[in-house]
């Protein structure tokens, strides 16, 4: 591995933990398109390597952070971590069987549709704290 491709993931996993830490979001909206765009990896291969970053580092540190300041609904995480590894079982073995270009069109739809619908609460958000 270059010193150029150590940077870059570098510059990638920092963006993506201090987005992770703050709103919530890094592996899907952030890694997945870096490792596609910038290093050339395959969307399955993205969305692979995305899984495995996120497993210790939010469980370990990030959730910490919240729990101490009470910031964590143990009882609705329980319940849907219980069912997400059902979900992410079924959803990986379901978008290995598709076509890459599907997966891209789906993963991009979804990232449009959730940053439209994030815009448009924000900026009532603004608005009616204007009022």
């Amino acid at each position: 591995m270059s010193i150029q491709t150590i940077l870059l993931l570098t510059t990638i996993g920092l963006a993506a933990g201090m987005l992770s830490g703050m709103v919530g979001i890094g592996g899907g909206m952030v890694i997945v398109p870096a490792l596609v765009f910038l290093l050339g990896l395959s969307q399955h291969q993205a969305q692979g390597t995305s899984l495995f970053i996120l497993s210790l580092p939010v469980l370990l540190l990030a959730v910490f952070n919240y729990w101490k300041t009470g910031n964590v609904n143990w009882r609705f995480g329980l319940v849907i971590a219980s069912t997400f590894v059902i979900g992410a079982f079924l959803g990986s073995k379901l978008t290995l069987r598709l076509p890459e270009a599907w997966v891209k069109l789906i993963f991009g739809l979804l990232m449009a549709y959730v940053s439209i619908q994030l815009i448009l609460a924000g900026y009532q958000g603004i608005k009616h704290d204007e009022v």
